[in-house]
């Protein structure tokens, strides 16, 4: 029985795409979108399609959009209007914005990652690392899944140009403390760049309170659309030489990242997304994805060993484990011959597989939402006890 005020029956007819056989554990991959986010978008390509700086009508609707899908980036990440950077996906964003940073670093100044990161927030470095001839070091991870905060303290030096870190993991679901990296990456003289991509559906962002530098995420896995938002503190923006063409504009400072034309029909999409969560509200999501979380965990048969916290303190409900007698891909693919929706292999966080010793075929993942439902946690944890 539900101890939670969360009306998920609700939550669920604004999603069409739920009203089938198939349950949704895929969420890391990216979640599916409500219908008033699809509506939004097909509303733009219909009513107000074109370009900005158009002297007409539709023109300066898309403008007014633009500055709305502005103002709402910023009310999601806690930063300034200014602040905000869209872009096609993290990956591209993050690759784009390292390399403005990097422009001015030297051979041997070093980048701190971790190995609890997907890997759109480790190769970038990697690649820039080639370039410029700058050293990467990896913080590494306890056996529990939780950052080791002592080696990521040891690994710093006056050198460090930048620390960067997932919020959550994308495989194992850990959470890390934001203010805490932070501080130390800021004591250090470094800058604290977040993925904060798999958090964004499981709780708000406050990138301001948490005192990062740079933050990415992407609204296609919080109901939203394919596209790339992020953060970046304006004087550190104001500060960084952009790649872009000459004639576009140089304010919003957010916009001086941003090649090219933006993809209008997603950005309405994206305040649509935003809209929802906000009308949904964050307190009833995170109440009732820990509850789910936390009957998933109690119910996972012994024969499937769970990687990562045993508990929902200190992570979001997103779970790898391994299932005795199949590999991880066997056992997805006959959950999802049996209409469950789940992952295997690494997710693209190598360093954690490599660490946990989980290669080369990684880990079944099954990620929870709050659309999803009771009813498809137990029907979950009983195809895996009948495996």
């Amino acid at each position: 029985m539900s101890t939670t005020l969360f009306d998920v029956a609700a939550v669920r007819r604004r999603f069409s795409a739920l009203d089938r056989d198939l349950v949704f554990f895929d969420g890391p991959g990216g979640t599916q979108v409500p219908d008033e986010v699809i509506g939004a978008i097909a509303g733009y390509l219909r009513d107000t399609n074109a370009n900005v700086s158009g002297p007409y009508e539709t023109s300066r609707l898309t403008e007014e959009l633009v500055d709305r899908a502005r103002t709402t980036g910023a009310a999601f990440l806690g930063c300034s209007y200014d602040e905000v950077v869209f872009g096609a996906n993290m990956s591209t964003l993050n690759f784009a914005l390292s390399r403005t940073a990097g422009r001015e670093w030297q051979r041997g100044d070093e980048i701190l990652v971790t190995r609890l990161d997907h890997d759109a927030n480790i190769s970038p470095w990697l690649e820039l690392a080639h370039d410029r001839g700058l050293e990467v070091r990896f913080a590494d991870i306890r056996e529990d899944t939780s950052l080791d905060m002592d080696h990521l303290s040891q690994l710093l030096s006056p050198r460090t140009k930048v620390v960067a870190f997932p919020v959550a993991s994308n495989a194992v679901g850990t959470l890390t403390d934001v203010r805490a990296i932070a501080d130390l990456a800021h004591e250090a003289g470094a800058l604290a760049w977040a993925d904060a991509v798999h958090y964004g559906p499981h709780g708000p962002i406050d990138a301001a309170a948490w005192g990062v530098d740079v933050l990415i995420c992407s609204p296609y896995k919080f109901f939203g659309p394919h596209l790339g938002l992020a953060y970046g503190r304006r004087e550190l923006l104001e500060s960084w030489r952009p790649y872009k063409v000459r004639p576009a504009p140089n304010q919003p400072v957010g916009h001086r990242f941003e090649t090219g034309t933006l993809p209008h029909e997603l950005l309405a999409g994206f305040v649509a997304a935003v809209e929802y969560i906000a009308s949904t509200g964050w307190e009833g999501i995170v109440a009732w994805e820990s509850e789910l979380g936390e009957r998933f965990l109690c119910g996972l048969p012994a024969s499937c060993r769970l990687i990562g916290l045993p508990t929902m303190e200190g992570r979001v409900p997103t779970f790898a484990f391994t299932v005795d007698g199949f590999s991880p891909a066997e056992a997805s693919t006959r959950l999802g011959d049996r209409g469950i929706a789940v992952w295997h292999g690494n997710y693209y966080a190598l360093e954690v597989m490599h660490r946990l010793g989980l290669e080369p075929g990684g880990a079944v993942r099954a990620g929870i939402v709050h659309y999803n439902d009771a009813g498809e946690v137990d029907r979950l944890l009983a195809e895996l006890e009948r495996l």
